[in-house]
């Protein structure tokens, strides 16, 4: 079996900037970090008076990227996507029975049409976009999917439905879907970076739909015109209002984008046709959404998105918390008390003006975003992991005293963060003393590099809620980490039956 383990982000750095990426030039870090996932502090911005006459965005974002050969891919950003693929998958099968799950799952079927896509882990077929619909839903069901660094979104789960959908439409290859993978994400990430400073309230689920409809287009073998049209349907069709993260509306919102993302390309390979400036004209989506700078989608960057800001969520709940959850564990365990012997736990961070979420979370909803939860549990437990998406934890009467002592911290440690989801916790015991711990970016972050071995950690363990056999999913796993030797994506499906 294939377990090369990964060296960290900058250890690539060389031979990926000397293999020949599609764009040469400084990528601009600043102002892309965070904002979709606090809507908060995203400045309200009106449509300016005058924007520039569209320069067509939507098609020079397409032909540079339709361009691109699996050949041209840095390794590392085929083992990202083929760690995306095994972590949605993973992240699918604790989300499998949930019940929006099922609703959803119950209402496609009843629906049926065309067999084209499996529905993981139940046998079902179905029209492609539908089977993108039912198995993103099982994804971000568990809110255990991947998320971008910069912005919070799970472009993981929309790639890997839709390309594993059509893929299975269209007899793709593993190469194929990696492909598609690297490219649907670098899409939907330059349009995510669009969107910064520009309207609050707007979920990132809105951008997720980019990353389907290009994935799709790849995999359809569309061209560069058909592509152009499926990133303008895609943001036409897709909406999304923050306000819906601790409802059943997040892994709606999921679902839709991957559905959207699926259709948008479907419709252009039948030739349906949109405003050629739907991005970047005035009205366009960018003028709308976004801060109004269109023609940074098109920027020079010298790494790919995927490379740079892949996150695999390695325990349940909200992402942008993970920077401070483990900063909680590393500072009990240095801190070698007691949990009752904390008095305080105080919080801080780029991100951390208020505690956010329920002390006493009623749900499972509600208990993956409650940040109280999170470094309460991690202080009690010494660790914080699957386990705490369980009710036996979230529902456990001895974690009440330890999330009431969960604040701000008043006087926070002067720390510099590159990341908006960084995090410091500063542990004070009874006997007066302090433990500090900061982390910025968390581990499974493409900054910190990615290991297979947390990714194979995730997948043994959220895989068996399926009810798929040990033997497949160990055969799944395999097949995962050689998908670019696999010839035909049915292969895989097969396997999650």
């Amino acid at each position: 079996m294939h377990r090369k383990s990964h060296r960290k982000h900058g250890e690539h750095e060389a031979e990926s900037l000397t293999r020949r990426l599609f764009l040469k030039g400084a990528l601009a870090t600043s102002g892309v970090l965070g904002p979709l996932a606090s809507p908060t502090l995203l400045a309200q911005r009106a449509l300016p008076d005058a924007l520039p006459a569209s320069s067509g965005v939507a098609l020079r974002l397409a032909e540079t990227l339709s361009r691109v050969t699996f050949e041209a891919l840095p390794p590392l950003a085929v083992e990202h996507a083929k760690m995306i693929v095994a972590s949605t998958l993973a992240s699918a099968a604790l989300g499998s029975d949930f019940e929006t799950t099922v609703i959803v799952r119950d209402l496609a079927n009843e629906h049926a049409g065309k067999p084209e896509g499996s529905v993981w882990f139940d046998g079902t077929r179905l029209p492609a976009d539908e089977a993108a619909r039912v198995n993103a839903m099982q994804s971000d069901a568990a809110a255990s999917d991947d998320s971008d660094i910069r912005n919070t979104a799970h472009y993981g789960t929309a790639l890997t439905s839709v390309g594993l959908a059509i893929g299975e439409r269209s007899g793709a290859s593993g190469r194929d879907l990696l492909r598609a993978i690297v490219i649907g994400y670098e899409a939907a990430g330059r349009l995510g970076e669009a969107r910064v400073g520009g309207r609050g309230g707007i979920h990132a689920s809105q951008i997720v739909g980019f990353a389907g409809a290009a994935a799709g287009a790849i995999l359809l073998d569309l061209g560069d015109e058909q592509m152009a049209q499926a990133l303008g349907l895609a943001a036409f069709t897709m909406g999304g209002l923050s306000i819906g993260t601790t409802s059943w509306a997040r892994q709606y919102m999921g679902a839709t984008a991957a559905y959207c993302g699926a259709y948008s390309a479907l419709l252009a390979s039948r030739g349906y046709k949109v405003n050629d400036e739907s991005l970047d004209g005035r009205g366009g989506w960018v003028g709308v959404y976004g801060g109004g700078d269109a023609q940074g989608v098109l920027a020079d960057r010298d790494e790919w998105g995927i490379v740079r800001f892949l996150a695999i969520k390695l325990w349940p709940g909200a992402h942008p918390f993970s920077g401070t959850v483990e900063a909680a564990v590393n500072a009990i365990r240095e801190a070698g008390v007691p949990a009752d012997d904390v008095t305080r736990i105080l919080i801080a961070g780029p991100n951390r003006q208020s505690i956010e979420g329920s002390r006493r979370p009623g749900d499972y909803s509600a208990a993956i975003t409650s940040l109280p939860y999170f470094v309460a549990s991690a202080v009690k437990d010494r660790d914080f992991s699957w386990v705490h998406a369980t009710p036996a934890k979230m529902f456990d009467p001895a974690l009440h005293s330890l999330m009431d002592r969960v604040d701000i911290d008043p006087e926070p440690p002067a720390v510099e963060y590159e990341w908006g989801w960084g995090g410091t916790v500063t542990l004070v015991t009874r006997s007066g003393a302090r433990f500090t711990s900061t982390v910025d970016a968390p581990r499974g972050s493409g900054p910190r590099g990615i290991d297979w071995a947390d990714v194979d950690a995730k997948y043994r363990a959220l895989m068996p809620s399926s009810r798929l056999s040990r033997r497949r999913i160990e055969e799944s796993l395999e097949m995962i980490h050689g998908l670019e030797r696999v010839d035909d994506i049915n292969e895989i499906t097969r396997l999650l039956t």
